[in-house]
Protein backbone atom coordinates (compact mmCIF):
# COMPACT_ATOMS: atom_id res chain seq x y z
CA UNK A 1 0.00 0.00 0.00
CA UNK A 2 2.67 2.37 0.54
CA UNK A 3 4.79 1.90 -2.89
CA UNK A 4 1.07 2.11 -4.71
CA UNK A 5 0.67 5.37 -2.31
CA UNK A 6 4.54 6.52 -3.36
CA UNK A 7 4.08 5.66 -7.29
CA UNK A 8 0.27 7.45 -7.59
CA UNK A 9 2.93 10.52 -6.45
CA UNK A 10 5.19 10.54 -8.94
CA UNK A 11 2.62 9.56 -11.64
CA UNK A 12 0.86 12.61 -10.79
CA UNK A 13 3.45 15.11 -11.10
CA UNK A 14 4.32 13.40 -14.81
CA UNK A 15 1.07 14.17 -15.89
CA UNK A 16 1.01 17.30 -14.42
CA UNK A 17 4.57 17.86 -15.97
CA UNK A 18 3.10 16.46 -19.44
CA UNK A 19 -0.21 18.67 -19.35
CA UNK A 20 1.87 22.03 -18.72
CA UNK A 21 4.38 21.28 -21.59
CA UNK A 22 1.82 20.46 -23.96
CA UNK A 23 -1.14 22.81 -23.39
CA UNK A 24 1.04 26.11 -21.29
CA UNK A 25 4.99 26.26 -21.80
CA UNK A 26 7.45 24.29 -23.30
CA UNK A 27 11.50 25.09 -24.84
CA UNK A 28 11.94 25.90 -28.24
CA UNK A 29 15.22 25.71 -30.65
CA UNK A 30 15.87 28.52 -33.05
CA UNK A 31 16.84 26.58 -36.16
CA UNK A 32 18.51 28.72 -38.42
CA UNK A 33 19.55 32.06 -38.97
CA UNK A 34 16.43 33.90 -40.17
CA UNK A 35 16.32 35.94 -36.92
CA UNK A 36 19.58 36.93 -36.86
CA UNK A 37 20.43 39.69 -34.92
CA UNK A 38 17.53 39.23 -32.40
CA UNK A 39 17.88 35.30 -32.17
CA UNK A 40 20.73 33.26 -33.37
CA UNK A 41 20.89 29.37 -34.79
CA UNK A 42 20.04 26.74 -31.47
CA UNK A 43 19.24 29.43 -28.98
CA UNK A 44 16.49 28.44 -26.51
CA UNK A 45 13.54 29.88 -26.13
CA UNK A 46 10.63 29.56 -23.59
CA UNK A 47 7.38 29.06 -25.70
CA UNK A 48 3.79 30.31 -24.56
CA UNK A 49 1.54 28.36 -26.17
CA UNK A 50 -1.44 30.39 -25.38
CA UNK A 51 -1.79 32.47 -28.67
CA UNK A 52 -4.43 35.25 -27.58
CA UNK A 53 -3.05 38.60 -27.78
CA UNK A 54 -0.60 38.44 -30.61
CA UNK A 55 0.41 42.06 -31.64
CA UNK A 56 2.92 44.12 -34.35
CA UNK A 57 6.51 42.09 -33.33
CA UNK A 58 5.44 39.26 -31.38
CA UNK A 59 8.22 36.83 -31.74
CA UNK A 60 6.23 33.37 -32.59
CA UNK A 61 6.40 29.81 -33.61
CA UNK A 62 4.67 28.78 -36.49
CA UNK A 63 4.17 25.75 -38.32
CA UNK A 64 4.52 25.38 -42.09
CA UNK A 65 4.63 22.91 -44.36
CA UNK A 66 5.62 20.36 -41.39
CA UNK A 67 8.44 22.36 -40.38
CA UNK A 68 8.47 25.24 -37.10
CA UNK A 69 9.70 28.53 -37.57
CA UNK A 70 10.29 31.38 -35.45
CA UNK A 71 9.16 34.67 -36.38
CA UNK A 72 8.42 38.35 -35.68
CA UNK A 73 4.58 39.57 -36.42
CA UNK A 74 4.77 41.89 -38.90
CA UNK A 75 1.30 42.52 -40.00
CA UNK A 76 -2.49 41.73 -38.17
CA UNK A 77 -5.41 41.08 -39.65
CA UNK A 78 -7.55 43.83 -41.59
CA UNK A 79 -4.17 45.33 -42.46
CA UNK A 80 -2.55 46.45 -45.15
CA UNK A 81 1.07 46.40 -45.35
CA UNK A 82 4.21 47.19 -47.12
CA UNK A 83 7.46 47.88 -47.40
CA UNK A 84 9.07 51.30 -49.90
CA UNK A 85 12.38 52.52 -49.56
CA UNK A 86 13.14 49.94 -46.45
CA UNK A 87 10.25 51.49 -44.70
CA UNK A 88 7.28 49.57 -43.41
CA UNK A 89 3.94 51.25 -43.93
CA UNK A 90 0.34 49.96 -42.03
CA UNK A 91 -2.62 51.10 -44.04
CA UNK A 92 0.30 54.12 -45.19
CA UNK A 93 1.28 54.84 -42.03
CA UNK A 94 5.42 54.77 -41.51
CA UNK A 95 5.87 52.60 -38.59
CA UNK A 96 9.53 51.83 -37.44
CA UNK A 97 10.97 48.74 -37.12
CA UNK A 98 14.03 49.79 -33.86
CA UNK A 99 15.00 46.53 -33.67
CA UNK A 100 15.77 45.19 -37.77
CA UNK A 101 19.30 46.13 -39.04
CA UNK A 102 18.61 44.32 -42.46
CA UNK A 103 17.35 45.42 -45.85
CA UNK A 104 13.94 44.54 -46.84
CA UNK A 105 13.37 44.85 -50.37
CA UNK A 106 10.14 46.99 -51.68
CA UNK A 107 6.69 44.96 -51.67
CA UNK A 108 3.61 45.41 -51.21
CA UNK A 109 0.98 42.55 -49.94
CA UNK A 110 -1.27 43.45 -52.84
CA UNK A 111 1.80 41.72 -54.99
CA UNK A 112 0.49 38.46 -52.88
CA UNK A 113 -2.70 38.82 -54.69
CA UNK A 114 -4.62 40.54 -51.11
CA UNK A 115 -5.98 43.60 -50.37
CA UNK A 116 -5.44 43.10 -46.63
CA UNK A 117 -4.56 40.68 -44.22
CA UNK A 118 -7.51 38.35 -43.77
CA UNK A 119 -8.94 37.45 -41.12
CA UNK A 120 -7.49 35.14 -38.12
CA UNK A 121 -4.11 35.49 -40.15
CA UNK A 122 -0.60 37.72 -39.58
CA UNK A 123 1.67 38.28 -41.99
CA UNK A 124 5.26 37.41 -40.43
CA UNK A 125 9.21 37.99 -41.65
CA UNK A 126 12.36 37.14 -39.85
CA UNK A 127 14.61 40.08 -38.75
CA UNK A 128 17.53 38.50 -41.54
CA UNK A 129 15.21 39.55 -43.86
CA UNK A 130 18.02 38.50 -46.97
CA UNK A 131 17.77 34.83 -45.45
CA UNK A 132 13.90 34.47 -44.23
CA UNK A 133 11.51 32.02 -45.42
CA UNK A 134 8.32 33.55 -44.37
CA UNK A 135 4.61 35.21 -44.90
CA UNK A 136 6.57 37.01 -48.60
CA UNK A 137 7.02 32.96 -49.48
CA UNK A 138 3.79 31.19 -48.03
CA UNK A 139 1.65 34.22 -47.60
CA UNK A 140 0.00 35.46 -44.24
CA UNK A 141 0.02 32.71 -41.34
CA UNK A 142 -3.48 31.08 -40.21
CA UNK A 143 -3.90 31.30 -36.25
CA UNK A 144 -4.34 27.61 -36.33
CA UNK A 145 -0.83 27.38 -37.40
CA UNK A 146 0.25 29.37 -34.50
CA UNK A 147 2.14 27.37 -31.62
CA UNK A 148 2.50 29.97 -29.77
CA UNK A 149 4.64 33.18 -29.05
CA UNK A 150 8.11 33.60 -27.02
CA UNK A 151 9.59 36.46 -24.66
CA UNK A 152 12.46 34.75 -23.00
CA UNK A 153 15.79 33.27 -24.20
CA UNK A 154 17.22 30.24 -21.73
CA UNK A 155 20.02 29.64 -23.85
CA UNK A 156 22.80 30.84 -24.12
CA UNK A 157 23.29 31.24 -20.61
CA UNK A 158 25.11 34.47 -21.13
CA UNK A 159 21.75 35.76 -22.97
CA UNK A 160 19.55 34.32 -20.19
CA UNK A 161 16.41 37.00 -19.84
CA UNK A 162 13.67 38.97 -22.14
CA UNK A 163 14.35 38.66 -26.40
CA UNK A 164 13.03 42.21 -27.90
Amino acid sequence: MKILKEISTYVIVVLIVILIRTFIITPVRVNGNSMKPTLNNNEILLLTKIKNNIKRFDIIVIEVEGERLVKRVIGLPGEHIKYVNNQLYVNDNLTNELFLETDTTSFDIKSMEYEIIPDNTYFVMGDNRGYSKDSRSFGPVNIDNIVGKTTFRLYPLTKIGKVK
